[in-house]
Parts: C-alpha cells; structure tokens; sequence
C-alpha cells in the first residue's frame, strides 16, 4: 500500500524521496548484487575493509623440525604478507526530472519510476564485477586485429568501425551504450601492461559504443579521437592498442586473468613460486577432456592438499564437458551471502575424493579455458558502506542538465590464494 501524500503538497518532495530511497531500493540492490550467477553468489564479500591497505599473512611453508633418531633443528615457516589495495569501482544512474515530478503522487508511483533505473544500473554494475573477474586488473577489452583499415568518422552518421582480433574478443565485453578509451604501447598478446590511454583521465577522448557485430568482430563507435581519425581509410589499429573501459586503465580490481596465468613476476606483493600459483595446464588447442580435469584435480590435491569445489567456463566448453560426462546429476549451490537464498543448480562432478563439484557457466569466462575454483579461497573485500551513495545527505545529485544521478558502488578487491586454483587453457574452441 502506498504512503499518503506529503502532508500540505499534495505530491512526494525529492527530499522525501530520497529519505525513502534507501529503504526501499538498498535491500534490493544487494540481493542482486550477490545473486546475478552462481559464481557471484559463492565469492564471500566483506564489508570491514578498513586502513590504507590490508596486509595477510600468508604463511608458504611447514614449519618446525622432524626427524627420528636425533632431536631435530627447527625453523621458522616462510611467511609473506598479501598486500591488498582497495580499487575505486563506480556506477552511475541518470533520473529524469520531470520524470520524478511526474510519478511524486504517492509512494508506490515513484517507487515503480526509479525501480528501472536504479535496478539497471545495479545490474550494470554486477555485470561489470563478472568481467572484473575473469579480468587482469587492466581493464583491457579487445585490441586490434593489425589487418582490417578502421573506417568511418566518429559521428553518429559515420561511426568508426574497428575489427578486433579473434584472440582478444569477447562480444560481452563491448555494449551498446558503453562507453571506452583507446590505449596504445601495449605489451604482447595476452599481457596488457605499458599502455597509455588517449586523452588520459579527460573526459575529451571517451567513445561511446554504438554497435558491435559479433560475427565480424567489428564495434562501432562514436567520439573524438585523433588516434582513430589518423587511422581511418588508411591503417587498422595496431595488435599492440585496443580499447578499455573509460578512464580506467590498470584501476580494476585484480582478476582471474592475472591470478590464475601468473607464472612469473608478484602477486599480491608475493614473488610468483611454488607455493603462490595457481595450476596451470596447456591444452595445446586439443579439445577438453575430462581426463584434463581429472589431472588439474589431483595436481592441486597433491599440491595444495584441497579439492577445488566449482568448475567454470563458457558455454562453447561447457557443451564439451556435458558431451564427455556418462551421467548428469544436479548439484545446489550455496549463496554464501544472503541467508535463505536457495542458491543455483549446476551440473555434478565428482572428484578423486568422492567430492561433488559444480560446473556452471559463465558468460565472462575465456572461451579456450576452463577454470577450477575453491570458493573458500576468494573473497572480495569492500570499505564500508558499500551501496548507493549518500554522504551529502542526498542519494539524488543534481547534474548540469535537467536531470539527477544516483551513485552506486564503493572501493574494494578481490583476494585470492592462487595455490587453491587451476585453469586448463589454450583449448581448442
């Protein structure tokens, strides 16, 4: 039932509103921030991230001494700490002013007006942390093919279009009405670290997606870029730049892409050894084959002494897996973040141990890899309050145009033991 009318005006003022913004629309958006896939709903998320960073310790050793016949010398474990930064990750919802006027009758009127908006944008945002995950902090989302001339003008009439390159794409990575950024130095193919992008931080150089055609691999996009302009008609973009999104370069939080294939180098501020990586296996662009599986399980139960408890991938592996299994049983999946929430059905398999695991899809998941998750070992860690934004006193902002905003998200990262995990890659598609 709807509250009555603000007493004395006869229609909800954008105080009111605001006052009953939160009430009505936080317990929503965080049922769905937790409950978009299976994968979501299995990652812990904290909210207690508190301090300028967060030091783990992180222990990479046995420690003591044994031995048999002579009291043994003992030592101490080797210890590390996993340094864990917050990253700045944003949403951003536009309201219509005439639209609130419109609908400021009662309650129930305004409460039907935002749900679109504000649920959209929370979606949006839950959508952008599935490609975080499955990510490498870069915020890469393609690069060029090297072979295809851009073409177009950058206009509405004539948009720029740019072919990306069959190892970079991935068509749920672009959307219409997105907005991205050019980048260019990057390293060699998959390592997108030594890039700059165009116009920097500036708002100048930002390009909104207009189409995006999944079978040329070709988007569509609208702005100013002189990079591009000096393409047009004349060059492709290079393998070495590509497109992330706006101002976001190297400001995403850590992801699969970097925790699971890091054979080299720091994670977390631990050097990449034995003890600190996840278990990587090489396809060699055969098909999967539960055999791979079976392998990457008791590689990890030998070296981690754990049983991974999901397996991941897209839908073009997935298909394989089902093909290769003798028999499908369904398996409940637990939310691990909202109490009585009965959690999603994957498909079972059954470890070494006895132990069923979930295999589940995920639209974000590399196509020639299949991920081996221990859910116990990943948490995202937030700052407090993490939700709609409210410390002017006001979740409504007035912009420079006839409209509001509404903020949404906070500052967070994933923490990951990369021991506890293991990817087969380079699968054939």
């Amino acid at each position: 039932m709807s509250m009555p009318l603000a007493s004395g005006h006869g229609n909800w003022s954008i105080d009111e509103i605001n006052a009953n913004f939160k009430p009505t629309f936080e317990g929503r958006a965080k049922t769905l921030y937790s409950t978009l896939n299976p994968l979501e709903g299995s990652i812990k998320k904290q909210y207690n991230f508190t301090g300028k960073e967060k030091n783990i310790e992180t222990h990479l050793s046995f420690a003591g001494g044994f031995g048999s016949r002579l009291l043994p010398k003992a030592n101490n474990s080797k210890m590390e700490n996993q340094n864990i930064t917050a990253k700045k990750v944003y949403g951003r919802a536009l309201v219509d002013r005439e639209g609130i006027k419109a609908a400021s009758n009662s309650q129930g009127a305004y409460q039907r007006y935002l749900k679109f908006p504000t649920m959209k944008c929370v979606e949006n945002y839950t959508n952008q942390c599935g490609r975080i995950l499955f990510g490498d902090g870069t915020s890469v989302l393609g690069r060029g093919d090297a072979s295809t001339n851009v073409s177009g003008a950058g206009t509405e009439a004539s948009p720029y279009l740019v072919k990306i390159s069959a190892a970079s794409f991935k068509d749920v990575n672009f959307e219409e009405k997105s907005y991205v950024q050019y980048v260019t130095g990057l390293g060699t193919f998959p390592d997108n670290s030594g890039g700059s992008m165009e116009g920097g931080d500036a708002l100048t150089n930002v390009l909104e997606v207009v189409s995006v055609n999944v079978v040329t691999r070709t988007i569509g996009l609208i702005g100013v870029s002189s990079a591009l302009a000096t393409l047009a008609g004349a060059n492709p973009v290079p393998a070495s730049a590509g497109f992330c999104m706006q101002r976001s370069y190297n400001g995403e939080p850590t992801g699969f892409g970097k925790v699971l294939m890091a054979t080299s180098s720091t994670l977390y501020g631990i050097d990449v050894q034995r003890r600190w990586q996840a278990g990587q296996l090489d396809a060699g662009g055969a098909g999967i084959l539960t055999d791979m599986i079976n392998q990457s399980f008791l590689e990890r139960q030998h070296v981690f002494g754990e049983d991974m408890d999901m397996i991941v991938c897209r839908y073009n592996q997935y298909q394989k897996i089902l093909a290769q299994l003798e028999e499908t049983k369904s398996i409940q999946i637990t939310n691990k973040n909202l109490k009585g929430h009965i959690g999603f059905t994957g498909i079972e398999y059954v470890t070494s141990t006895g132990k069923p695991c979930a295999i589940v899809t995920n639209r974000f998941a590399d196509a020639d890899k299949v991920y081996m998750i221990n859910s116990k070992y990943i948490s995202r860690l937030h700052r407090p309050d993490f939700g709609w934004f409210d410390e002017d006193g006001t979740v409504f902002l007035r912009t420079s145009e006839d409209e509001y905003e509404a903020r949404y998200g906070g500052y967070w990262e994933h923490v990951m033991v990369p021991t506890a995990h293991a990817v087969i890659h380079n699968l054939a598609l």
